[in-house]
């Protein structure tokens, strides 16, 4: 982000003086000579930082100061005072002022609170950016994503609920497949009717096939009287078979009948039954290798597979974590009491280097265990699990002792946009400054036209990538 800072002063070569040394820091600057000229500039809305003086013609330091902060309070102010007013700029910081500095400025003083304060004001940003970003997913409850990949998702599944296909969800254990059954549902003419739910691995196939069709009294030994099954559940609903690739043959056979006839009979029964129901599928197995060794019906995948939604796995997805992780954080911290405010950059980045084998679930365990062992407002690298952390040298860098601070600023933004694959707005997000900032770094080393392909390069197959895993 490129941050603009007014600077309010009736002393010309003050005024004149901070801004030309806070542009060498990066930040554009607007210069104000009066209060009241500082009011009508910051109006304008494009402030994000104010420098000012206390004592003032017109209206003053201490009158700016309660406007800003009553009409925007998330705009950090730092006001400069004489020697002689320390209490009046003391006071100034009860009625909101970040901070102070007595005149003559020191300006690596000015210039360390300013990014302090640029940098509690984006961390704001980003959190209550986040935070709209969750409010507005409401049409999709429980899902939290917006890559390209779960925009795909997203769109599918908005023009197939309403109508009457049959679909099966793929993708890996723990990406998410309920919550998109769940959402096909709700999203459907059906939604005031039941959604049934079957985990077929979790049962024998002689239990899978009574818990899905019912069976009669002495039907089988314990079978003390008559039990509804969940087909007749689910009528005028939604059932929904997780793991159907788990399923045996026999069942396999009642279940095409159903997709085909809408009827079916109890296990141990001789009344035909019909039911109205729409089947949504789930697994986590590739059904046309099992097909292939003769472990699934291709007759049933086909009925079954009508319209197919992919859930992408959480590593071609990886622009998802900010908005995945301030939902657990927000969740974990409420349900332990704490107050959690978001991640350090040291943390941000181990999640984004991780490639998250258990996908949203490990995610999601790992939040929370990091809520759990936190000890402070912001969740620090050592809070995560060990077996999310960087191991040995990955996600680490050498810097020599002796190196300049000029020398290790270069090292750190190559290797960290090296670590991102050219990735100019991860790497930036791990850095904790803004695009704006990093390209003008690049530049400096004489790397943006190198930086800006392999960058493009990067950002380009990762779109592509996104495209495709939300188009299988």
């Amino acid at each position: 982000m490129n941050f603009k800072l007014l600077i309010v002063d009736d002393e010309k070569n003050i005024r004149e003086g901070l801004g030309t040394a806070l542009e060498l820091d990066g930040y554009e600057i607007a210069l104000a000579a009066d209060g009241d000229a500082g009011w009508k500039r910051f109006q304008r809305g494009d402030v994000d930082l104010v420098i000012t003086d206390l004592r003032m013609p017109g209206i003053s330091g201490e009158e700016l100061l309660k406007r800003i902060s009553s009409e925007t309070p998330g705009v950090p102010v730092i006001v400069l005072t004489g020697h002689g007013t320390v209490e009046t700029a003391v006071e100034a910081m009860r009625n909101g002022a970040y901070d102070f500095l007595t005149k003559p400025v020191n300006l690596d003083r000015l210039s360390l609170l300013v990014k302090r304060a640029l940098s509690n004001r984006e961390l704001a940003l980003q959190n209550r950016r986040l935070m709209e970003d969750l409010e507005r997913k409401k049409e999709f409850d429980n899902i939290v994503g917006t890559s390209a990949a779960m925009r795909k998702v997203f769109d599918t599944v908005r023009r197939v609920a309403p109508t009457k296909a049959s679909v099966l969800i793929t993708g890996e254990s723990g990406v998410g497949k309920e919550l998109i059954a769940d959402a096909l549902h709700e999203l459907s003419p059906r939604k005031g009717k039941p959604l049934v739910k079957v985990h077929c691995a979790a049962l024998a196939s002689t239990l899978l096939e009574s818990e899905l069709f019912g069976h009669e009294k002495g039907a089988f030994t314990g079978a003390a009287g008559r039990r509804r099954g969940r087909f007749e559940l689910a009528h005028e609903g939604t059932l929904f078979l997780d793991e159907i690739g788990e399923i045996d043959q026999n069942v396999q056979i009642k279940i095409l009948r159903v997709l085909q006839d809408k009827k079916f009979e109890r296990v141990g029964g001789e009344d035909t039954l019909e039911v109205d129901v729409r089947i949504i599928a789930a697994t986590n197995r590739e059904l046309k290798a099992e097909i292939e060794k003769g472990n699934f019906r291709e007759d049933l995948f086909y009925r079954l597979n009508v319209v197919n939604i992919h859930v992408p796995p959480l590593r071609e997805r990886k622009d998802d974590i900010p908005l995945l992780a301030a939902s657990f954080l927000k969740e974990f911290a409420r349900e332990n009491g704490k107050k959690i405010e978001g991640l350090e950059a040291r943390a941000r980045a181990a999640l984004y280097a991780y490639d998250w084998p258990g996908n949203i679930r490990e995610l999601r365990n790992c939040l929370e265990s990091a809520v759990v062992m936190s000890k402070g407002a912001v969740v620090a690298l050592d809070d995560l699990p060990p077996s999310v952390r960087p191991t040995g040298e990955q996600g680490w860098m050498r810097i020599p002792v002796g190196t300049t601070l000029a020398e290790a600023e270069k090292v750190v933004i190559r290797e960290t946009l090296s670590a991102n694959k050219g990735n100019k707005s991860r790497a930036a997000e791990v850095l904790d400054i803004g695009r704006k900032t990093l390209h003008r770094k690049l530049a400096e080393y004489g790397e943006a036209d190198a930086a800006e392909g392999a960058g493009a390069e990067a950002e380009g197959a990762e779109q592509e990538v996104a495209e495709q895993a939300g188009a299988r």
